[in-house]
């Protein structure tokens, strides 16, 4: 199994795939294989925005159609979800891009924005450059800190070994620990 020529194969789709579901974390490792060599940068950045363009534009159109009866389920945080829904009211272009950037607001930003009524005609080019923004800052991120971790990715293999040994003697001291205090339980 060579790990490189898996990410060059199927990289693009990996990103597009895990950009919808989590981002961050897939897309700043989409810049780290960019600065590898193993998948383009622009490439990356596209991919990135696509699944995240894709992703958010689901949940928006769950938003309009179940919006109020997803909402009523999350009764103990009505006072958040009001403030966010104020804040699409005053604010709803800064929102519909800054909400992938808001913590806590990955998934439910989009569904709020959804449930507000904000037009599709309004919503789609908004989310298309929040998605190609956030896409550019975190694989330029990624591929920046690709440079910090290069030298330690060349020595993974030996790393990875070194983790296995140091995790194996944990588990053990901790199962011994438990058998003997089984063992002292039962007397």
């Amino acid at each position: 199994m060579d790990i490189p020529a898996l990410i060059s194969q199927y990289g693009y789709a990996v990103l597009v795939l895990g950009s919808m579901a989590e981002g961050e974390t897939v897309t700043l490792l989409g810049g780290v294989a960019a600065h590898q060599g193993l998948l383009r940068f622009p490439l990356v950045v596209v991919s990135v925005a696509l699944g995240g363009m894709i992703g958010d534009q689901v949940l928006y159109l769950l938003g309009r159609h179940f919006g109020g009866r997803m909402l009523k389920r999350y009764s103990r945080q009505h006072t958040k979800i009001r403030k966010a829904q104020r804040l699409i009211q005053r604010h709803p272009y800064l929102f519909v891009i800054g909400s992938r950037f808001m913590y806590g607001f990955r998934i439910i930003g989009p569904l709020l924005i959804g449930a507000s009524r904000i037009p599709p005609k309004l919503f789609l080019p908004l989310n298309i450059f929040g998605a190609l923004l956030w896409a550019l800052i975190f694989t330029t991120l990624g591929y920046v800190g690709g440079e910090v971790i290069a030298p330690w990715l060349h020595n993974l293999d030996t790393h990875l070994k070194h983790w296995i040994w140091v995790i194996l003697a944990v588990a053990i001291v901790f199962a011994l620990r438990w058998w003997f205090k089984r063992r002292a339980d039962k007397s």
